[in-house]
Order: structure tokens, then sequence, then C-alpha cells
């Protein structure tokens, strides 16, 4: 198994990065900027994990916007 010592997403659930950005932003925002309907209509975090993770292109925003997050102290 390879190790990825600068990747700061290794080891981190998505579970985990999704409930980061709803505790940092709230459902509000979040769903603001990233249009998702699991993040504005009747939110959850098992909803919207099931989305996320059969839409790359949504986790993929998800993923970018902890980065940013981590980058800036959030």
């Amino acid at each position: 198994m390879k190790t990825q010592p600068k990747n700061p997403l290794h080891g981190k659930t998505l579970e985990a990065i999704l409930t980061h950005l709803v505790n940092t932003f709230g459902w509000d925002e979040l769903g603001e900027k990233i249009n998702v309907n699991s993040f504005k209509n009747n939110p959850s975090i098992s909803s919207s994990l099931k989305f996320l993770r059969k839409t790359p292109w949504a986790r993929t925003k998800v993923e970018s916007l902890y980065l940013y997050c981590l980058r800036k102290g959030l």
C-alpha cells in the first residue's frame, strides 16, 4: 500500500469531509457554493453521501471546497 504523506485527502473519509463542510458553512451556504439538490432539499449526511458516491463531478467539487477550507484555515 502506498503512503501519500502530502495528500491532505489521504485517510479522510467522504463523510468526514462532508461533515466538516456542513459544520463550517451549513447546508444553505453549502448548497449555494455547490449546486446539488441533496444539499438544498431536505439535506442529510446520508442522502448526500449516496449522491456524492455516485456522482464524480459533485464529489470533486466537495473535495475541492474542503481543500480550500484547509488552505484558508476554516
